[in-house]
């Protein structure tokens, strides 16, 4: 074929499909106009999202995770979306991709329990970094909250990785989130002490003592007669900073003042009686 011929073949076949290429051209011009409006969508959204979860003072790694996750979905639905406009079938693609998430999240079940309970924690904040919280079965101070874990230290300065599932899976005592605490004590007296005087002695330990609260005001009272002992409920509100402190003073302060009026602090004890028996 000369070079005449091949120019008039294609100026023909041009001409038998003008329409087709220029739909396809503006099929193509339309997908990048949808690439490119939807990645700068994707990137708004993802931004937006990111300083509304700052402002509810969500952890920034959980808000990074999240506006990225995002991020990464809605790129994948522009891309399936300019695709599906040029004349590619993306059923099947989506298809894949179904399959493809299902799987992953039924082999990442555990992880994304954990981190799904990590954004409730961060969200709806139960607790805070510095607070001592008893949560998934542990007692420790909160130093991290992490996107699947929590970092707690115990008391004996262990260190203590909980998984966020546990946490949120179980009831959570947060002992610094009020301002103050109340301390419950149950002191024993003999059954021949005087009551009133040790009534009275009791108040007036926690009236002497500075650190116990007068609002609320403490409580004292005969609780239980017990088979050993009178049980008195003394019941005083400190500042939740103050709690052990004034917990270990006050047991101390009762023990010694007892002594100095002799009350006795009985202990459980039993009483043999012997019968004699005659024998015939």
């Amino acid at each position: 074929m000369s070079s005449g011929e091949l120019m008039e073949y294609l100026t023909k076949w041009f001409e038998d499909n003008q329409t087709l290429f220029i739909d396809g051209i503006i099929s193509l011009v339309v997908a990048f106009f949808i690439v490119w409006l939807g990645l700068k969508l994707a990137k708004f959204c993802s931004n937006l999202v990111m300083k509304l979860l700052e402002k509810k003072s969500v952890d920034k790694a959980v808000s990074a995770f999240i506006a990225s996750l995002l991020n990464a979905i809605l790129v994948a639905a522009v891309i399936i979306a300019a695709l599906s406009h040029v004349g590619v079938q993306t059923a099947t693609f989506v298809a894949i991709l179904g399959a493809a998430g299902l799987a992953i999240g039924l082999s990442l079940q555990g992880s994304l329990s954990n981190f799904a309970s990590g954004i409730l924690i961060s969200v709806f904040r139960p607790f805070k970094a510095g607070d001592f919280v008893q949560a998934g079965g542990v007692s420790g101070v909160v130093k991290e909250i992490q996107i699947f874990s929590t970092i707690l230290t115990t008391p004996d300065n262990k260190f203590v990785v909980v998984p966020n599932a546990q946490v949120t899976g179980s009831p959570i005592t947060n002992f610094s989130k009020n301002d103050t605490r109340r301390i419950d004590m149950v002191i024993g007296v003999s059954y021949t002490a005087d009551l009133q005087k040790a009534e009275a002695l009791l108040k007036d330990i926690l009236e002497k003592h500075e650190l116990v609260l007068k609002e609320p005001g403490y409580t004292v009272g005969v609780s239980a007669l017990n088979s050993s002992s009178v049980d008195f409920v003394v019941r005083p509100w400190v500042k939740t900073s103050d709690y052990w402190p004034v917990h270990f003073d006050l047991t101390k302060t009762i023990k010694l003042e007892l002594d100095k009026a002799n009350i006795g602090i009985p202990y459980p004890q039993m009483d043999v009686h012997l019968h004699s028996v005659d024998k015939k």
